[in-house]
């Protein structure tokens, strides 16, 4: 009798599991149920969409995505279906003359007896843009998005009248002249970027490099190999900053740059995970070990230096007190931390300060300086001086101040966040920032950078005109 009981239960196990394998399946399909009577026998496929007669969607049956291309200034928020084709005996909750907003993706669900599809509907702006310009392979472009130019600087001596520009433009669109082409740059050269209704023209300008009056210096060989926070921290400057230049610590070691008429020199050093202490420096830096010597001559002969992040730890190389930041620490890009409001650091007894001038301040917090707003990607790459007995080393400001030879500018009760090494007769000065809150670029584009993320530029401007004597 055992026997038989377990034989009835596996055949009633097996019956309920194809019964299982059969909802499966119908759920698999996106089979609606209706009137407790099933008709999958019809096709619900969305073949063909028009909207506002000129503008078909490209369907992909397998994503289940219509997306349809229209002008880059083109009014999406009240399209109208102009035309539709669906499988034979298929509806969809939308028809010819249907009204839609499409600034934001819209679903059309297409059924066939008790089947149904959803499709994603959804239009992308005609975009075209030249997003790099490279002459030669080795001298990068600084583009102008506002105004469309493009300007590159090569060697003094440099034949202007066949340089080869590689560009790259916005996926699928067309340059004119197109990529690799050799050009005559005597004169500027104009490049047209088209993709379907949008075109635009680009002027490009190649000039013989002068010596730079700033420099923004880095671990990389070009520009373009930076990380992106430290690459976008050099194209503001390259956009803003005039007869500055992208230099590396190897063209440095090696004194191919002429540093006769630099005022300034930028480092922004950013390193995923963060830098913390000398030997992490050294490891993360060490293309910039071989500069040294020169940049204590630039620094010997009057020159300043503006460091950002893990870059504070420069003054310990360059004849100021063997100190560095003691408490630091940092995010990875990827994995960035999402800020739910504006991040602030404390500017209480220095609001005078040349740096914290102009920027856009908190009516109740005059003395602290807001960088970022809600959504905002930030690493919180820091790099600052804890202040108290608890750590040791830095038990008061005061300590900081004769430890250091530098004067704090900007930190709360516990920490350094800014500091500054003034000019003297026998040095260029220093400006210092090492507050995670002084970020350039956000994973996250556009997120949390409408309003306090200006401050981020201003403050960069008032320390390049503060360092330079302006």
């Amino acid at each position: 009798m055992k026997a038989k009981h377990n034989n009835l239960f596996s055949l009633l196990i097996g019956r309920v599991g194809v019964g299982l394998l059969v909802l499966g399946a119908l759920l698999l399909s996106s089979c609606s149920k209706k009137d407790n009577a099933f008709d999958l026998e019809g096709e619900c496929k969305l073949l063909s969409l028009t909207l506002d007669e000129h503008y078909q969607a490209v369907i992909d049956g397998t994503k289940r995505t219509a997306l349809v291309a229209i002008p880059e200034n083109y009014d999406e928020q009240d399209m109208s279906i102009t035309s539709l084709s669906l499988s034979e005996g298929a509806t969809a909750n939308v028809a010819v003359g249907s009204h839609l907003n499409l600034a934001v993706p819209q679903m059309i669900r297409v059924t066939n007896g008790s089947v149904f599809l959803e499709y994603t509907l959804s239009v992308k702006h005609d975009e075209a843009r030249i997003l790099s310009f490279v002459i030669n392979g080795q001298y990068i472009g600084v583009i102008n998005q506002t105004n469309r130019t493009i300007s590159v600087q090569v060697p003094e001596g440099t034949n202007l009248t066949s340089l080869v520009p590689t560009v790259t433009a916005t996926e699928g669109a067309t340059v004119t002249p197109a990529s690799g082409t050799p050009c005559d740059f005597t004169n500027p050269v104009d490049f047209t970027v088209t993709y379907n209704t949008a075109s635009y023209t680009y002027t490009a300008t190649v000039t013989e490099m002068t010596p730079p009056h700033m420099v923004y210096v880095g671990l990389a060989a070009t520009m373009q190999q930076l990380n992106m926070e430290e690459q976008t921290a050099c194209s503001w400057m390259l956009n803003h900053v005039e007869k500055s230049a992208y230099v590396s610590f190897a063209d440095l070691a090696a004194g191919t740059v002429d540093l006769s008429e630099c005022k300034l020199i930028w480092w922004h050093l950013h390193k995923d995970g963060g830098i913390d202490g000398k030997g992490q420096f050294e490891a993360a830096a060490a293309e910039a070990l071989p500069a040294i010597e020169a940049l204590k001559t630039y620094y010997q002969n009057g020159g300043a230096f503006f460091l950002t992040r893990y870059a504070t730890y420069l003054p310990a190389y360059i004849g100021e007190a063997d100190c560095v930041p003691n408490n630091c620490w940092g995010q990875n890009e990827a994995d960035a931390e999402t800020v739910g409001g504006p991040w602030e650091f404390s500017i209480a007894g220095h609001t005078g300060h040349a740096l914290w001038q102009n920027l856009l301040m908190k009516s109740d917090a005059l003395d602290h300086v807001y960088t970022c707003d809600a959504g905002y990607r930030i690493t919180n790459s820091t790099a600052q001086y804890h202040i108290g007995a608890d750590w040791g080393g830095y038990e008061t400001r005061d300590v900081f101040r004769s430890k250091t030879g530098a004067v704090d500018i900007a930190g709360g009760n516990d920490a350094v966040v800014a500091w500054e090494y003034p000019a003297t007769a026998e040095h260029g000065g220093i400006i210092c920032i090492g507050s995670g809150c002084y970020d350039w670029y956000s994973v996250a584009g556009e997120a949390g950078t409408g309003y306090y993320h200006a401050n981020i530029a201003k403050i960069t401007e008032n320390a390049i005109n503060y360092l330079t004597g302006k």
